[in-house]
């Protein structure tokens, strides 16, 4: 990713890893690498679902009430071990393997390690990401573990953790388990279009959050691999830090960009932001122009 091992490289097609060795983050990498002999699907027609999986269709968002909190600021911070782990699931160990195979948390049930947040309850969890939508037109931003729920380099394939629907100048946010890797997808509509393979063929945000296997580092980056390698449109997505550093940038058909990863760079390292263990605070413009 971008200077600290994450524990994502340019391997499964999105980008985040690390290894605390050189404390370097990475991101993670072209899925077509990764998996010589990807799951045939139809054009445009998503990946089939686990049964740990199957309620959680990318066309369906959550619908339930959002829980009201007390924070007066979404960036405020606490003393560590104080951040709650309300409405996540049980935490999944990490398979001890390294770089594009490491395998952090997962959630059980599969997908259960992200969700959605009240901006007032945002400061009780410490890795949030702020998504603030586009100024014309209501996306969707579909979440995935890098793992699949088959505990393979598969959870792009059609496969959805959590989706959410943003309206024109609407603000949401999201909260990330501990130790967990994988991506968003974002695209105008109420779906994210796939490639032949099934696979999400869109512009991704990569994250990797509190990498037990890279002592708790932060990586994310803003990744156009998967749509590039396509005839679809490029959308445009800016990840920085919550003061402005480590931006990742790829404006509207990939007009632009500045630390982040395009189909030239598939397999490159060292992209992208980070910054060491400790809580996260992330902000997204989806449908990003300059």
């Amino acid at each position: 990713m971008g200077g600290k091992v994450v524990s994502w490289i340019n391997e499964w097609t999105g980008h985040a890893t690390s290894s605390a060795d050189d404390a370097q983050a990475t991101a993670a990498s072209d899925a077509t690498n990764a998996i010589p002999n990807a799951p045939a699907q139809p054009t445009d027609a998503p990946a089939p679902k686990s049964d740990d999986d199957e309620d959680k269709d990318e066309d369906k968002p959550s619908a339930k009430e959002l829980t009201k909190g007390s924070c007066k600021d979404w960036l405020c911070s606490k003393n560590a071990g104080d951040y709650t782990r309300d409405g996540f699931g049980e935490p999944t160990k990490n398979n001890d393997l390294s770089y594009i195979f490491y395998s952090g948390n997962v959630g059980k049930p599969w997908g259960s390690n992200i969700q959605e947040v009240d901006e007032s309850r945002a400061c009780e969890y410490e890795h949030v990401v702020r998504f603030d939508g586009s100024e014309k037109d209501p996306w969707t931003i579909t979440f995935w573990n890098k793992m699949g729920p088959d505990g393979k380099l598969t959870g792009w394939f059609g496969h959805s953790a959590l989706t959410i629907r943003i309206q024109p100048g609407e603000t949401k946010y999201v909260a990330f388990d501990s130790d967990s890797q994988g991506a968003w997808g974002a695209a105008r509509g109420n779906t994210l279009p796939v490639n032949h393979w099934g696979a999400y063929a869109c512009t991704w945000g990569e994250f990797d959050f509190g990498n037990n296997g890279n002592d708790g580092w932060v990586g994310w980056d803003v990744s156009a691999i998967e749509v590039m390698k396509t005839d679809k449109e490029v959308q445009g997505m800016k990840i920085c830090n919550h003061d402005g550093q480590g931006c990742s940038t790829i404006t509207n058909l990939g007009k632009k960009v500045v630390n982040a990863y395009t189909n030239k760079e598939e397999g490159v390292d060292g992209i992208g932001g980070r910054h060491p263990a400790g809580p996260a605070r992330l902000m997204v413009n989806i449908d990003y122009d300059e």
